[in-house]
């Protein structure tokens, strides 16, 4: 068969095919009287399989290793293809994601463009000090920043300093933040769910605060969970171990957590309303990560939304952010509560199981809830630091319940626990007396 016949039945062209003959690949049996190429069935099969293997990324060299060595394996080459192939990819992919971001911010200009790939290149670099600057660098208000952009670096980011800088920006770019970390709650890497609660929690405190982060709030407020990768870590003993399931038992409720190691999804499309943040961060209190939780819950208590109630309980006795867990729970114990305040938009929150700590009622405001939670993890635990800890938080909650609490605990049997308890009657009854 001529080369122009074998071109058309084989689809490569009679400029290939000469290509594979000076190359020695393939090679036409034989020639015709007037010297034109001419090949034979093996041939053409031998065509078919070059072609074979080069649909698999191989070289003109490798294919030709792979036809003429007896001893080669395909298997190792084989596995570099995938790898190569695997990078090849994750290149295409992050120039996709480069090419969507800018056109998520409408550009009007090339010099538009160029601000948004001066950005993506400041936050792929190396040095953190790059990265913060990026950030922070002034913003043209002409060229919107994309919110997906930032969420992504945040949701990476291990520099607690050009973390925060990222979720200020992020605030402050307000749009669909929001949306773009919901993702980071569902990932099964901890540290991107530890960081996509924090800049949740981060919107929540701009929301809270009457829209997007000004330009001169910079540095944002860290959190105890910035300053320390252990923040919001686990203690090394177990004092807590019965509170998920305590506080619901003791306080006559019914369980209401999630099972251990699940999570809630998280909701879809919730939007960068108060709403949809609580909506969120709701979600995130039934995540099998404490770290999690527990930041969940104080963004939620700093919001007024009581379903963080048991996870607070548990850092009082945990002893991890006890302090600021104990006035998260006097705040909620005295305030109006965002769950009353938005009626049924709350009810229907994903992760918001009012069973965890019961419907409250006429008789019972969740002052007296919360103070009878922090009465029962006294009476399930013997240890003084915990029991100390617990009686520190009843001081922060208001009403009179609560001092009939302290003056029953400073006839405790603990010594220590019973003079804290004094000392806190004392300084209420100071108060008191003075009109305070």
């Amino acid at each position: 068969m001529l080369i122009g016949e074998v071109a058309r039945r084989s689809g490569v062209s009679t400029r290939m095919l000469r290509h594979y003959d000076r190359l020695g690949l393939v090679r036409p049996t034989g020639r015709t009287v007037g010297n034109y190429r001419e090949y034979s069935a093996d041939d053409i099969r031998r065509i078919f399989h070059v072609e074979s293997l080069r649909s698999l990324g191989l070289s003109l060299k490798q294919i030709a290793s792979a036809l003429e060595d007896p001893g080669f394996t395909p298997a190792a080459l084989v596995s570099d293809l995938i790898r190569w192939t695997e990078e090849r990819l994750e290149r295409e992919q992050e120039l996709l994601q480069r090419l969507r971001a800018v056109d998520a911010t409408a550009p009007s200009g090339w010099p538009d463009v160029l601000r948004i790939v001066e950005l993506m290149h400041g936050l792929d670099s190396p040095d953190a000090a790059r990265r913060q600057q990026a950030v922070l660098a002034p913003a043209d208000d002409d060229v919107p920043v994309p919110v997906e952009l930032l969420a992504g670096a945040v949701l990476s980011e291990n520099d607690p300093n050009v973390a925060g800088a990222l979720r200020w920006a992020l605030a402050r770019a307000g749009g669909d933040g929001l949306d773009s970390l919901v993702a980071g709650l569902r990932s099964d890497d901890v540290a991107i769910r530890r960081r996509a609660v924090l800049a949740i929690a981060s919107l929540a405190g701009s929301a809270a605060a009457g829209g997007s982060a000004s330009a001169g709030s910079w540095p944002p407020v860290s959190s105890a969970a910035d300053t320390s990768p252990a923040g919001l870590s686990p203690p090394a003993s177990s004092a807590a171990g019965p509170l998920t399931a305590g506080f619901s038992s003791r306080a006559s409720s019914a369980a209401g957590s999630a099972p251990p190691g699940s999570r809630p999804p998280a909701s879809s499309a919730p939007g960068s309303s108060p709403a949809g943040v609580i909506a969120v961060l709701s979600d995130a209190l039934g995540d099998s990560d404490p770290v999690v939780r527990r930041t969940a819950a104080l963004a939620l208590g700093r919001q007024g939304v009581t379903a963080a109630v048991p996870v607070l309980v548990d850092m009082v006795v945990s002893g991890v952010n006890d302090v600021e867990a104990a006035e998260m729970l006097g705040v909620l114990a005295a305030s109006p509560h965002v769950d009353d305040e938005i009626g049924g938009a709350t009810d229907a929150l994903p992760g918001r199981d009012e069973r965890i700590v019961g419907a409250p009622d006429a008789s019972s405001g969740w002052g007296e809830r919360i103070v009878g939670a922090l009465e029962a993890e006294l009476s399930a635990t013997a240890d003084t630091a915990v029991r100390i800890r617990v009686t520190q938080a009843l001081v922060e909650i208001p009403g009179s319940a609560v001092l009939e609490v302290l003056r029953r605990l400073t006839r405790d049997e603990d010594r220590s626990v019973a003079l804290v308890a004094s000392a806190f009657v004392e300084l209420r009854d100071t108060e008191r007396r003075a009109g305070r």
